[in-house]
């Protein structure tokens, strides 16, 4: 194994394992700021600003430092490797660095979004010299609002990192962003007529170190400051991208990207990270409601639930096999569990049915090649999945412990049609529409419907029993991805009025005493199902577990829509 030293400080690398200095740094806690260099990116050493002293250190014990200061993203380090980034020598070229990147660059910083998370305030405050040099005019560029649909650049902001020209070239492949004109002059800029707006296009704000690059959708928003950030997962297709969830005053303002090796990388979409706008709707449902001749009345849950109980257990005891159960590929691996230990505790031959599997198009892989054609397969980066719901391979295996088969959505659908199903409680979540006309027209012969949903459709207007859920950012809970990697989500805001996430609703149903904590659900499912045993420690951590190399028992024709690029 090798060894290297970071101001004294002793980093030993594995075998085979390839560090620049900067990551060496890391290592210990030793920040060494930089604003080009990016762990996803090829490296440029462009900006300057990660300049350090190297040396090597001989078998005798004595240092040999380089005469010069050397960029660290651009330094491999190997056994015997001496940084030092907090000398004179250093401290004065970050310095340097820094003073000339501020020459030019506008005093923006109570109207930039970028306020509060900007490295370029951040390394002014620990590295740079605290006031200006510059006795000429500033240089003004003009911005660009035609960057791309949801992205913006100030121009002038820009340190020239050339950190999203990389990402459109490496990541996402479609090559939009470019450098143009040279010294001073140089900028960023698109082709003509070719915006930015390839559906990873997001990132670039994300990636971009200072407020160049903004969010038009978060413009002028929040300030960051203001912002409460909980870590979720991404319900917008099975890759499953671990995400931070930014919300103020019980209002969503932006999801973004959070790094996990195990899941998307760095990245996201934009599908996922524009695709939070129904948790803010006005239209969302609010209160339990219970329909009396042709309209549906307003009660509360202690009203409603000991009359639910009674219906529910009656029906369920009447009608049998005739009384289904709907769980939506969007609740949490928990709250299909509390469903299916209560609903089949009514009735053993109570049946539970999968809710329909949203899937559109093939898997989009990136990046895209010249003609827009996705790349072989050992270099994919970064895959949008055609499956467009968060956790099927966390309802799947829940129903297939209660029962021997998995009724599909579409053969459900015809038996509520040839009047079979007589009694349904449907659970879903979806952001959107989930049942066609036709189909609404089907239910509306049923004895009993309960629908338990976000928003109202035509599904509510001819239900029963409305049940206020809660969406993703409302509920704690387990998420399984395509590859099966299990990952916690956590209550970010509460849901509107008298909203319950789906497992207090559960709860409640089944008069279980105690508050809902998801590790403590994740241990008595561990114990209940084989399948998810290795959630029995409870807390995933930061990056998931794996639920093992087992697929799940799916006996059915959407095996194929489950276990695509599994």
């Amino acid at each position: 194994m090798a060894t290297v030293w970071v101001n004294g400080q002793e980093v030993t690398l594995k075998d085979g394992e390839k560090l620049n200095a900067i990551e060496a740094a890391q290592r210990v806690g030793v920040e060494i700021p930089h604003y080009c260099w990016h762990p996803d990116l090829t490296v440029v050493a462009s900006c300057r600003m990660c300049l350090v002293e190297v040396g090597d250190k001989k078998p005798d014990g004595s240092i040999a430092m380089q005469p010069r200061v050397v960029p660290g993203c651009q330094t491999p380090v190997k056994d015997g490797t001496v940084v030092v980034t907090d000398s004179k020598k250093a401290k004065d070229a970050q310095a340097g660095t820094l003073e000339f990147l501020l020459l030019n660059h506008p005093l923006d910083c109570p109207v930039c979004d970028q306020a509060g998370e900007c490295d370029l305030q951040d390394y002014s405050y620990k590295y740079g010299r605290g006031f200006s040099r510059m006795k000429d005019d500033k240089l003004q560029k003009a911005d660009k609002d035609h960057i791309g649909e949801n992205i913006t650049l100030y121009t002038d902001r820009c340190v020239m990192c050339t950190r999203c020209v990389r990402f459109t070239r490496e990541i996402s492949g479609t090559g939009e962003l470019q450098v143009i004109n040279r010294g001073a002059a140089a900028e960023i800029d698109i082709f003509p007529e070719e915006p930015c707006n390839n559906k990873l296009a997001g990132n670039v704000v994300d990636l971009c170190p200072v407020g160049a690059l903004c969010s038009k959708d978060f413009l002028y928003k929040q300030r960051v400051w203001f912002l409460q950030e909980t870590n979720s997962v991404c319900p917008g297709c099975s890759t499953g991208c671990s995400i931070n969830v930014s919300q103020n005053k019980n209002i969503l303002y932006r999801l973004t990207p959070r790094t996990n090796p195990d899941a998307q990388g760095s990245f996201m979409c934009d599908e996922g990270r524009f695709g939070f706008k129904h948790v803010n709707a006005s239209q969302r449902l609010n209160s339990p409601l219970v329909k009396a001749g042709d309209r549906h009345t307003h009660v509360t849950w202690d009203g409603l639930l000991p009359r639910l109980r009674r219906e529910l257990g009656d029906s369920a005891k009447k009608h049998g096999s005739g009384f289904a159960v709907v769980l939506s590929p969007y609740m949490t691996v928990e709250e299909a569990y509390l469903a299916a230990v209560y609903f089949t505790g009514l009735s053993s031959d109570v049946r539970l049915v999968l809710g329909p599997v949203p899937v559109i198009g093939d898997d989009d892989k990136y990046p895209k090649g010249p003609h827009g054609e996705g790349p072989a397969a050992d270099k994919v980066k970064f895959t949008i999945r055609a499956e467009k719901c968060p956790n099927l391979r966390g309802v799947v295996p829940v129903i297939d412990h209660f029962q021997d088969d998995l009724i599909e959505w579409d053969d459900f659908v015809g038996e509520v049609k040839s009047g079979k199903i007589k009694a349904v409680y449907a659970v879903g979540g979806y952001p959107g529409a989930w049942v066609s006309p036709e189909e609404v027209s089907a239910f509306a012969q049923l004895e009993l419907l309960v629908v338990q949903d976000i928003l109202p459709s035509a599904l509510t207007a001819i239900a029963k029993y409305i049940l206020p859920g809660g969406s993703f950012v409302e509920k704690e809970g387990t998420f399984v991805n395509h590859n099966l990697l299990a990952q916690g989500i956590k209550r970010a805001i509460n849901g509107p009025g008298e909203a319950q996430a789906d497992g207090r609703i559960f709860m409640e149903l089944m008069e279980r005493r105690g508050l809902f904590h998801a590790p403590t659900l994740r241990g008595e499912i561990a114990q209940a199902i084989p399948y998810f045993a290795a959630l029995g420690r409870g807390d995933l951590g930061e990056f998931g577990v794996f639920l093992g190399k087992g697929k799940p028992a799916v006996k059915s024709n959407l095996e194929g829509a489950m276990l695509a690029g599994s």
